[in-house]
């Protein structure tokens, strides 16, 4: 199984040399498995880049599955600039969670539409499908999906996937709980239970933490202490603040690094655009 990274920021896109290296785009990850359909974590504006790659290898148009975790900006913006959507033949199978005010796709249809956007998902030229999921379990040709809902702002999912042997978690934005920075929700640690990959959120440092308590994320330890209470054997530090510079993401790195440095067994790494993991036997 191949993880690769197209977006790697959170919140807001950002641009300068200052982000060069780790990149400016938002959440948009894809997970392949020999020759099946693809499955993507979120629409961020890394999904632009991704259907950039895919035109310059010469696949214009594709089928493949979306887990989308939530509505906010940053996990959507990148649908109508997603290349093989010019095509005819392209299908995307959007999940995503469950609201009470409607369905995914109507919502989605209030985010992309006139004034906004010039267009509503129904003037894409490929074909889109929304699915609204809650807790549910998928199988998605070989691979196995289990979805389920994590803390956060509003409703949001958070992923597993389960293919080829090996499996990889997606938590891009987590509450970290207020009292207790040891909780962490039954959910979240099933998604998370023994995976080879993690991929989490860890927007914030402890200061800015303390600065913005309610907005829906965590810092670098919280990411590591669902890694290691769910024995995560690589954790991907994801969801970078659009204010952290590459230089800033490298100390964040390195105390990391130097936390985990006793846990045999876990690897950290920051998540950085065009970075590519291989799970499994290559």
């Amino acid at each position: 199984m191949r993880v690769t990274f197209h977006g790697v920021r959170g919140s807001t896109p950002c641009s300068g040399e200052e982000h060069r290296r780790y990149g400016g785009n938002t959440s948009c990850v894809v997970v392949e498995y020999q020759d099946e359909a693809p499955i993507i974590f979120d629409l961020g504006t890394g999904l632009r880049e991704y259907g950039h790659r895919l035109a310059q290898s010469g696949q214009l148009c594709m089928q493949a599955t979306v887990l989308l975790t939530h509505l906010h900006w940053d996990h959507v913006q990148g649908l109508p600039f997603f290349s093989p959507l010019h095509c005819d033949g392209t299908v995307l199978d959007v999940y995503g969670p469950l609201h009470d005010e409607a369905e995914l796709g109507g919502l989605f249809c209030q985010l992309m539409k006139p004034p906004y956007f010039p267009i509503d998902p129904s003037g894409l030229v490929g074909a889109v499908h929304f699915h609204d999921v809650d807790g549910d379990d998928l199988e998605l040709g070989t691979a196995k999906v289990r979805c389920r809902p994590v803390p956060h702002t509003g409703e949001t999912n958070g992923y597993r996937v389960d293919w080829g042997g090996s499996s990889v978690a997606y938590i891009s934005d987590h509450q970290q709980p207020l009292d207790d920075p040891t909780y962490v929700a039954d959910e979240v640690l099933e998604l998370c239970d023994n995976v080879d990959l993690l991929i989490h959120d860890a927007q914030f440092t402890p200061e800015e933490f303390r600065e913005r308590p309610h907005w829906g994320h965590c810092t670098v330890d919280y990411a590591i202490e669902v890694a290691r209470q769910s024995r995560a054997r690589q954790l991907a530090l994801f969801h970078h603040d659009p204010f952290h510079d590459d230089d800033m993401i490298d100390r964040l790195l390195e105390g990391a690094l130097a936390a985990t440095a006793d846990d045999h067994g876990l690897e950290v790494v920051a998540a950085a655009e065009g970075l590519e993991l291989t799970l499994g036997p290559t």
